[in-house]
């Protein structure tokens, strides 16, 4: 009987959160979190430790740190830090702080493992030795100084400590830590007998058996005007003060992965992901990064101007500078500092310590439709022959929880999917896939043959009392895998084998939900902070990379599956730094209104930045019914997402395409078609990510870093640096102001028409369309034939758009593989660098490859090229191509013309000049 009860609660809990959006007061605020009140208490000047025992040791430079002045007798003592200064190539510093291991603390601090990759542990340049120099107006105060880079060095100051890095010309400052002395560790101790370490929230008790464990300091950007990052957000691309002259929400920005439902668009509140990495700009161009590899819950302040006047602090540089203040409430502090000095530079030094992100499969570049969710084998037939009707492309059908036998992942509900393997089949015949969901946590029932297994072997996080932790989840009571043990992501991995995972076939692919993780009857709705992991780690130490851990596992299992030679395809809800290793994100459960269209862009580029470069919001929003206007305008968006897919909660109407009335479902063909014909130049793009970490989507000021008025500019985004794109982010819009960078022209994607670059254009816009431009000087790779799914496309010819610059030139890159497999690691992929001067379009290799390809080039189109040659001569072979004027592009409204060399008929993968005659 007190099991139906506790069923009955649990749905009426499940009701609600289906009918409520987001409750503040259901999580915790910077003043009810005790670490953060403590350290925002703290006043600039207040730290008193020193460098000393300075030395070279093992090839880092190495210091204890110790209070200047002798302790006060009634207060603990506070025991010597260890610090390290490490510098390893391409201009990257990192700075390690911790307690002394021989002093025997009460336990080892938790260190975040598994991120930093094997490779860049093999780039440390092993210090020989520091100089020393006196600090100006110091009286016997001296600095240690250690090569960084050519043009930059590392300092550590001894007395007051502080480190940063800086150019060697000129002494200019990058990025410091502790310069206003706010720098705080407090170290692990015994509890004594009158201490009340417990924390309570909401009912909920954090029994803190180590007690405060909290690490906070200062980090300045000098030459910065803006700064950007630490994920994940609803809030501006520019990263807004939180404290100081003239700011009235005095709330960190959060990093501590949650479920929420509904979030609220310009907050600082945390939600399903954290990326403790931060991107500085300035006017002069330059940009600097600063990452904390730390998984506990983190908040962190952009201090405004003038925040620090009452302190009297004088820092010792007239630079620009932006300052903000760093704390967490557990780890040790292991940061890292990245010079740059261009916004790309500081992209590549990043993920060069956390892992380039994954080259995806073709197919998941392209849309992708989903549904809490398709209700049977009938539905998913029905909505897949629909897109055919309508001739709209797709390439991946989802299935939500209710696929499941009673939520039991890795099964099916055998009424409503009685043949799974056929209704993949079918999919994969049209060249389509399919997606189904594997949560983390795993109902509780002794009939079910993974919940036996998992706690037989003791593979369950445990509560704090040492017993297997029991949360309510979708099944009910549920228990969760401890992903931070290596033995269990591997035992997780071999689920995903097609004897294990029984229904499945290579056309089947994964999606990692509510792994933050979420606990429907946890504090915050998360695991407790004081549930234990492998080694008796606290939940409260790793809680940020959990669903790191799991989308790992996730994403080694389809490895195995594939015996090593398919690249998988997992979305996650959760992520943490290095997560762009092991596939995409999404921006979780946004809603249907015009305020969550317009907050995706920034939190799209911020995911970019910060190496999850393969991400997206749900088309449409999650939650809610969306007006037709609304959906249209997001398709419109959507399609330059990285990615790109259609997804609604199961109390919303049905919104496939074809169900708006003829002229939307035109609209929204027309807008995923568009997608479709720019798949090469996406799929280019994604291999320069993967081999650089550049993102695919990126802010303006990436490619124009010295224009200002790109810097706080995130309404407008670049795809690559060829495309511009902005939003309609209001309802029955008929204007729309956009501002073209740089002093080149761009042409209008739709009608080739071409507008001044350094200018804000006002322009009529209609329903067809949201504003995109080709940057002049760049040549985009299409295909323009329209198929059921990319597919199907694999052998269709290519189409080059030129869009000339003043100078008449341009030039364009194109990068074709297998589209699934690792074989282009070993050659097999055709790079062509494309480049018309004078006349000519010649197309040469990037690299040494081996991938043959029969596709040929069936059209060259020229914008801005003033019509007058009829013919073209094609090299080799000597042959003539005509020369017309051609569509600029096929389908949708009012086609426009342009300049069109017509079947030169060269073949993709080989040399070849075609002359204009």
């Amino acid at each position: 009987m007190k099991m139906k009860q506790v069923a009955f609660l649990f749905l009426i809990f499940l009701a609600s959160q289906t009918v409520h959006s987001w409750k503040k007061d259901e999580f915790r605020a910077c003043d009810q979190t005790p670490f953060c009140k403590r350290a925002r208490f703290r006043k600039p000047g207040s730290c008193t430790l020193i460098a000393h025992d300075v030395s070279i040791s093992d090839g880092d430079l190495t210091a204890q740190l110790i209070p200047k002045a002798p302790h006060d007798q009634d207060q603990d003592q506070i025991k010597p830090l260890t610090l390290s200064v490490s510098v390893y190539q391409d201009g990257i510093m990192r700075l390690k702080i911790d307690e002394d291991p021989s002093l025997d603390p009460p336990k080892k601090r938790f260190q975040v493992a598994d991120v930093v990759t094997s490779e860049f542990e093999t780039k440390k340049l092993w210090l020989q030795s520091a100089s020393t120099e006196k600090i100006n107006g110091d009286d016997g105060g001296l600095s240690s100084v250690v090569y960084l880079s050519d043009g930059y060095e590392a300092v550590l100051r001894h007395d007051p400590f502080e480190v940063y890095v800086r150019e060697k010309a000129g002494n200019r400052r990058v990025v410091s830590l502790n310069s206003h002395g706010l720098f705080d560790f407090e170290q692990l101790r015994v509890k004594k007998e009158d201490e009340d370490w417990e924390e309570r929230f909401r009912g909920h008790i954090d029994t803190r058996p180590y007690g405060p464990q909290s690490i906070s300091f200062d980090v300045s950007f000098y030459g910065s005007d803006f700064v950007y990052g630490i994920p994940e957000h609803a809030t501006s691309f520019a990263l807004k003060p939180t404290r100081g002259p003239g700011v009235e929400e005095s709330e960190p920005y959060r990093l501590f992965n949650l479920d929420v439902f509904e979030y609220l668009h310009e907050s600082p509140f945390g939600i399903y992901g954290s990326i403790p990495f931060m991107v500085s700009h300035g006017k002069s161009g330059q940009s600097s990064g600063f990452f904390w590899l730390n998984a506990a819950e983190m908040q962190i302040d952009v201090l405004a101007k003038g925040w620090d006047a009452e302190g009297g602090i004088l820092m010792p540089t007239e630079q620009s500078r932006i300052d903000t203040f760093w704390m967490s409430e557990a780890g040790i502090v292991d940061t890292f500092f990245f010079v740059g000095p261009g916004p790309k530079d500081v992209v590549k030094q990043y993920v060069s310590v956390t892992g380039l992100p994954a080259m995806p499969q073709l197919f998941s570049t392209g849309y992708h439709q989903c549904r809490w969710n398709y209700r049977d084998e009938e539905d998913v037939e029905n909505v897949d022959s629909k897109f055919d009707e309508h001739d709209i492309p797709y390439d991946v059908l989802w299935l939500d929880i209710e696929h499941t036998d009673g939520k039991r992942y890795f099964t099916w509900d055998k009424m409503l999917f009685p043949h799974p393997e056929e209704m993949q089949r079918k999919l994969a015949a049209k060249g389509r896939h399919m997606v189904t969901i594997v949560d983390p946590h795993i109902k509780r029932d002794e009939s079910f043959h993974l919940h036996k297994d998992a706690s037989q072997r003791g593979y369950y996080v445990k509560d704090a009392t040492g017993k297997d932790y029991d949360g309510w989840c979708w099944p009910g009571s549920s228990s969760y895998p401890d992903m931070l043990n290596p033995e269990i992501r591997s035992w997780w991995a071999e689920k995903f084998s097609y004897d294990n995972y029984g229904g499945s076939t290579p056309s089947l692919y994964i999606w990692n939900d509510m792994n933050e993780p979420s606990v429907f009857n946890g504090p915050e709705v998360t695991m407790p902070r004081d549930a234990l992991h492998l080694g008796g780690v606290e939940h409260r130490e790793l809680h940020n990379a959990y669903g790191y851990y799991f989308h790992m596992a996730t994403a080694e299992g389809l490895l195995k599956r594939g015996d090593g030679k398919d690249r998988p395809f997992v979305l996650s809800r959760a992520f943490f730094a290095g997560s762009q290793r092991y596939g995409a994100v999404w921006t979780g459960d946004n809603s249907a209104d015009w305020d969550h269209l317009r907050v995706s862009v920034p939190m799209v580029l911020t995911l970019g930045l910060t190496g999850m470069t393969f991400s997206g919001a749900d088309v449409g929003g999650f939650f809610g019914n969306p007006e037709p206007e609304l959906l249209v305008r997001w398709y419109q968006l959507g399609a330059y997402y990285p990615f790109f897919r259609g997804h609604a909660h199961h109390d919303t109407k049905r919104r496939e395409p074809w169900l708006f009335g003829e002229r939307n479902t035109a609209l929204m063909r027309d807008a995923i078609r568009i997608r479709y014909t720019l798949l090469p130049y996406f799929y280019t793009l994604f291999r320069e990510a993967n081999v650089s970490g550049v993102p695919v989507v990126r802010p303006l000021w990436m490619e124009f870093p010295s224009d200002e008025a790109a810097f706080s500019n995130d309404e407008a985004f670049m795809v690559g640096n060829s495309l511009l794109v902005q939003g309609i982010y209001t309802a029955r819009a008929k204007h729309a102001s956009v501002y073209l960078p740089g002093k080149e022209s761009w042409y209008d994607l739709r009608t080739g028409t071409a507008y001044k670059g350094e200018k804000v254009h006002k322009l009529e816009v209609s329903e067809e369309s949201i504003p995109a431009f080709q940057r002049a000087g760049t040549i985009v790779p299409r295909k323009d034939r329209f198929r059921r799914s990319s597919t199907q496309m694999v052998h269709d010819p290519y189409t080059l758009v030129i869009a000339l610059n003043s100078s008449q030139a341009a030039e364009g890159e194109l990068y074709v593989d297998d589209g699934k497999s690792y074989d282009f690691k070993h050659g097999a992929y055709i790079h062509r660098r494309f480049v018309f001067l004078n006349g000519h379009l010649t197309s040469s290799p990037v690299g040494n490859s081996r991938f043959s390809s029969d596709c040929i080039i069936e059209r060259v189109i020229l914008l801005g090229y003033t019509p007058g040659a009829k013919t073209a001569l094609v090299e080799p072979g000597n042959q003539k191509a005509e020369i017309e004027l051609g569509p600029l592009r096929f389908g949708g409204q009012h086609a426009a013309v342009a300049v069109t060399i017509r079947k030169p008929g060269v073949r993709v993968g080989e040399d070849w000049k075609i002359k204009i005659l």
